[in-house]
């Protein structure tokens, strides 16, 4: 890895405006380093490159354009290792987690790589003789990616590869809470053979920097990822210039555990997608609904599966939960923990900040019984390794519960009962379904996204990222009179 610290803007690395301090959240000692930070004037830049590479890249071709994904999806796998410990450095996720999720964002390029060469169009008969009709797809122009840091090599890639692939400029603005990641996957982007300014890294704070980019006419596109209220800001921004947007926020997914679920298989599962990535994940499982006769032997197995997490550095062996990704990320943890208390819920175990060897945002895992829907806990999503169990007396309310809830991203069932299963998967009010699985954990070749509060546009992931990246064109051509 190096240690570049700049922006990329118009096909140069470049130094920002002003800088910020980027600290392992595993070891707050350990400075990563001071990365740069664009002003206006360089989003405006960046923004006028993407505009002129634009047409050069669409006019390259879909042959050049898949070399591009493969080149770069290949070097992703290749080096998923070595850039995954700098995530897990950074972001602050067990080490396995960091390396498979750079190795999962190499599988979005080389995926859309092949789309490139997947694209197809319609022809249609008219009703009117002697005319031919074609419906193709092409680029919609230059394409704003606004990024989390939870993921912060692998939603970039599952947005940038099918922008790219479908013929698209990009401007990029990574969450500053990650700005190693980012600029990892820009400097693979950055030594392929592409158009100056075709792809721009513009960091910087989402006041500033991410009003202007989704206030800007030169903007057709913004998919973002990210947390309602920005997203309902940037939805407000986008229509004064109409604007398409794409956006998955907010989730507070529940897994429903029924009385004729492998126990063992479902404390494993609800312990998984609940404290996973620190809870750190817009799939995990926060709201655990379970029935009134497995209730008790579940709530103590799950407590033990809970106490017997390792919590530690992210880059320790057989750590299985690292940090919180910042302080300000643990106190709105530790915050819930004292809401969920004042509401009401019987706090099992965990929820307290943990003094490791090295100094960081460490939380023991938690486990609130005794809830109800209406509770805090129960509603917002927190971000957290805290989960929240409510005991239901059958599956009808079992699934009442679940879809009582502004959000639809995820949504889990453990059953052996096929007909329950089915019932589910036609009746939740979710964007993805799970059956005897995890709520978190998803591919990358099938759509992605919510219902409700969770998602707004299109589907990402799959071929269904072309609704958003592509624009649609009717061509009725007279074939004339014959000879």
């Amino acid at each position: 890895m190096t240690n570049r610290t700049q922006l990329y803007i118009d096909g140069l690395w470049t130094d920002g405006a002003s800088q910020i301090e980027n600290r392992n959240p595993s070891d707050t000692s350990d400075l990563i380093g001071m990365y740069a930070q664009a002003d206006s004037g360089q989003l405006d830049t960046a923004l006028a490159a993407a505009r002129r590479a634009q047409p050069v890249w669409w006019a390259a071709g879909i042959q050049k354009r898949h070399d591009v994904l493969m080149a770069i999806g290949t070097e992703l796998m290749a080096r998923a290792g070595e850039i995954g410990r700098m995530l897990s450095r950074e972001e602050g996720k067990p080490l396995a987690e960091g390396k498979g999720e750079v190795y999962r964002a190499g599988q979005f390029f080389t995926y859309f790589a092949a789309e490139c060469l997947r694209q197809h169009g319609d022809l249609a008969e008219s009703v009117r003789p002697g005319i031919e009709i074609d419906v193709r797809r092409e680029a919609v122009g230059v394409v704003a990616i606004i990024s989390p840091w939870n993921f912060p090599v692998a939603t970039p890639a599952w947005k940038i590869a099918p922008a790219l692939a479908f013929g698209n400029a990009i401007v990029w603005k990574p969450a500053n809470v990650t700005p190693a990641s980012a600029i990892a996957l820009t400097e693979i982007i950055a030594r392929q053979d592409i158009p100056k300014g075709l792809f721009n890294l513009v960091a910087g704070p989402g006041r500033d920097v991410g009003q202007r980019l989704v206030d800007s006419g030169q903007v057709d596109a913004i998919s973002f990822t990210g947390s309602v209220p920005v997203g309902r800001g940037i939805a407000a921004a986008a229509v004064q210039n109409m604007t398409k947007v794409q956006m998955e926020m907010g989730s507070k997914n529940p897994l429903i555990v029924m009385d004729d679920a492998d126990l063992d298989l479902a404390v494993a599962h609800a312990a998984g997608s609940a404290f996973g990535g620190t809870g750190q994940k817009c799939t995990a499982a926060s709201r655990l609904i379970v029935h009134s006769n497995l209730h008790d032997a579940f709530v103590e197995k799950l407590v033990a599966a809970a106490q017997a997490l390792k919590v530690g550095h992210a880059l320790e062996e057989g750590t299985q939960i690292g940090p919180a990704v910042s302080e300000s990320q643990l106190s709105q943890n530790l915050d819930y923990i004292e809401t969920g208390k004042g509401e009401g819920a019987e706090l099992l175990c965990g929820g307290e900040r943990l003094e490791l060897a090295s100094e960081g945002f460490y939380q023991a895992p938690a486990v609130f019984a005794n809830t109800r829907n209406d509770m805090r806990i129960n509603r917002e999503e927190m971000f957290a390794p805290i989960t929240a169990v409510q005991k239901v007396d059958s599956y009808e309310e079992a699934l009442s519960v679940a879809n009582d809830s502004p959000f639809g991203l995820t949504a889990g069932i453990m059953t052996t009962s096929l007909a329950r299963a089915s019932h589910f998967r036609a009746n939740m009010r979710a964007g993805t379904v799970m059956v005897n699985l995890p709520t978190a954990g998803t591919d990358y070749h099938v759509p992605f996204g919510g219902r409700g509060a969770s998602s707004f546009g299109p589907r990402e992931q799959g071929s269904y990222a072309a609704e958003f990246y592509t624009t649609v064109k009717t061509a009725y051509v007279s074939a004339g009179e014959p000879a």
